[in-house]
This record gives structure tokens, C-alpha cells and sequence, in this order.
């Protein structure tokens, strides 16, 4: 909150010297960078969970196959 204060205060310096569209244009494309970073490391998360799902699944398959086997 403190920081999107900020840079608001700051882009209402920058508008009288013509900075303020290359300043909101920067913190738009650090926030959209942020969120994609954001939903990359969710997805990475899901992936993860799910790759260790599969593998706890194919143990308890094994197990279970295993007494029929003898």
C-alpha cells in the first residue's frame, strides 16, 4: 500500500516533465512481470504436488501388488 502510494506520488511529480507515461508504463510492466512470476511459481507448485501424488500412488501399487506376486 506505502508503495503504490509512492509511486503514485512519484508519477504526479514526473507528469509536469513528461516522465510520467514512461513511469507508468515501467511499474505497469514490473507488476505484470511480478503476477507472471507469481502464477509461474503456483503452477510449479501444482506441478510438483502433483508429480508427488503420482509417485505415492505407483509405491502404493507396488505395494499392494506385491503379496500377490508370491
Amino acid at each position: 500500500m506505502a508503495r503504490t502510494f509512492a509511486v503514485t506520488t512519484l508519477l504526479m511529480l514526473l507528469t509536469g516533465c513528461g516522465l510520467a507515461e514512461t513511469g507508468t508504463a515501467g511499474v505497469a510492466g514490473a507488476e505484470s512481470a511480478a503476477q507472471q512470476a507469481a502464477q509461474a511459481k503456483q503452477t510449479e507448485d501444482r506441478v510438483t504436488q502433483q508429480i508427488d501424488a503420482a509417485y505415492q500412488q505407483a509405491a502404493e501399487q507396488r505395494r499392494a501388488a506385491e503379496p500377490d506376486a508370491r
